[in-house]
C-alpha cells in the first residue's frame, strides 16, 4: 500500500488527469451532456413521438425563424416560465438555441425539474439549417390545432 501512495505522490499529474476524465465521464453518464439528437433524429421525434420543441434563444435571434411549433422561452426566463411546457413530464422535449450550448443548459434545468425525455438539438438551429430542414417565419411559427 505504501508503494501505491508513493506512486500517486510521484505521478500526481497523471492521477489528477484520471480524476478529471472520470468526472467528465460521470457527468455525461448522469445526463449532463447526454440526450443530444441530430436534426434528423429530432425530426423523427417531432413527427412520430409528438415531441415538444423549446427554443431558448433571445427574442432578437428568433426573428430569423424558428422550428415550426416551437415554444420560445429565453434561457434566462426558463425557471420562471416552466408552466408553459405543461404538466406532462414524459413527452419528449427538444431544446435548441443557435449552436447547442444554451440549450444544453436548458436540458439540465428541465431534467432537474423532473422532465424525463429531454433532448438537446446537436449543433442547434445552425445544424438544422445546414441539414436543409425548414424554418417557420411569421404566422407559420406556431403549430395549428
Amino acid at each position: 500500500m505504501a508503494e501505491f501512495g508513493t506512486f500517486l505522490y510521484e505521478n500526481w499529474m497523471l492521477f489528477a488527469a484520471l480524476v478529471v476524465i472520470l468526472g467528465l465521464l460521470l457527468h455525461q453518464t448522469m445526463g449532463g451532456s447526454s440526450g443530444s439528437v441530430s436534426p434528423q433524429e429530432a425530426t423523427r421525434l417531432i413527427n412520430h413521438e409528438d415531441a415538444r420543441i423549446l427554443d431558448v434563444r433571445e427574442p432578437s435571434e428568433v426573428k430569423g425563424g424558428t422550428l415550426r411549433g416551437a415554444i420560445t422561452i429565453p434561457l434566462g426566463q426558463l425557471d420562471d416560465r416552466l408552466s408553459e411546457l405543461g404538466e406532462d413530464r414524459e413527452t419528449p422535449i427538444i431544446c435548441y438555441c443557435r449552436s447547442g450550448s444554451r440549450s444544453a443548459q436548458a436540458c439540465g434545468k428541465l431534467r432537474k425539474q423532473g422532465f424525463s425525455a429531454v433532448h438537446n438539438l446537436q449543433g442547434g438551429i445552425t445544424a438544422w439549417q445546414q441539414a436543409g430542414l425548414p424554418l417557420a417565419r411569421g404566422k407559420d411559427r406556431k403549430k395549428k390545432g
